[in-house]
């Protein structure tokens, strides 16, 4: 699932295969920009923004692109077969003398002028994985709206950029709440150690296969999310799982307090696991 991590690593390979070479090979196969043609233009950069990704080409021009939940690009080398779908699944090809990058299934696809780009990221809040990074202002943000559940503030953009849903719950259990739990009722200094604690957990994934717990064992990479059912690895007791504004949240109803919808009945603890003895690294760990 493409997070803050996956999107940066995307960009770093765009940008390797692309950056500072001329574009021999331009399709873009969505109906609005069917007669755009970029070639014989130089690539300038590939830059993550939160979960959007920049492709600036010379002429002052950018390819704006997001994966939401099931588009991908993959680069090839020049000659080598394309493997990520079937065809009719292609939306854009932007190809050099030595590779092709393909992507696949992208919802979003639209070209703009570079000085325009605050139109379609402008919105975001500080960027996890950016050089714009501020934590005073991301804690600000999440704190405009005391009221509002935890879950829902970690994903909303406009506080950081970067948090799906994966790290939602995982970001969750490290602050031992629930992703119901009203932004306004952690204490004073958890909000801000729970940003910084998001922008090190994406920035320790960015290179490496996404890992929030410490442990590096097989079906242990996280906490709870994608557990539901499975001990908690920190007590034992069955992961729950629920919808949050229609997206499945996970949480341990033991290691995390506060309001949670009814999914079950009442866990009942189990054995703690051999891994359970890492602990719960602090959100500031």
């Amino acid at each position: 699932m493409p997070e803050g991590d996956s999107i940066w690593r995307a960009a770093a390979r765009l940008h390797a295969a692309l950056a500072g070479r001329e574009l021999l090979r331009s399709d873009l196969r969505v109906p609005r920009l069917a007669t755009v043609d970029l070639t014989g233009r130089t690539t300038l950069d590939v830059t993550p923004r939160g979960k959007h990704l920049l492709t600036r080409v010379e002429g002052g021009l950018t390819l704006h692109s997001h994966l939401r939940m099931d588009g991908a690009w993959h680069v090839f080398a020049a000659g080598e077969k394309w493997r990520g779908g079937p065809d009719y699944e292609i939306r854009a090809v932007l190809g050099t003398a030595a590779h092709t990058a393909v992507g696949y299934r992208l919802p979003v696809l639209e070209l703009l002028r570079t000085r325009d780009e605050d139109r379609v990221v402008g919105h975001l809040g500080p960027d996890l994985l950016g050089p714009d990074w501020d934590p005073a202002l991301a804690t600000a943000r999440l704190l405009a709206a005391p009221e509002r559940p935890l879950g829902e503030a970690l994903l909303d953009q406009r506080n950081l950029a970067g948090i799906g849903n994966i790290y939602k719950s995982e970001l969750c259990f490290l602050a031992q709440v629930t992703p119901w739990t009203p932004v306004g009722a952690l204490p004073e200094a958890d909000v801000p150690r729970l940003a910084g604690a998001a922008r090190r957990l994406l920035a320790a994934n960015k290179d490496r296969r996404r890992n929030t717990t410490g442990i590096h064992r097989p079906g242990q990479d996280l906490f709870v999310y994608g557990r539901a059912r499975r001990p908690c690895l920190r007590c034992g007791t069955p992961v729950r799982e629920a919808p949050q504004e229609d997206r499945p949240t996970y949480w341990c109803p033991r290691c995390q307090s506060g309001p949670a919808p009814q999914s079950g009945p009442a866990p009942q603890a189990g054995p703690t696991p051999q891994a359970g003895s890492h602990g719960r690294p602090p959100p500031d760990s």
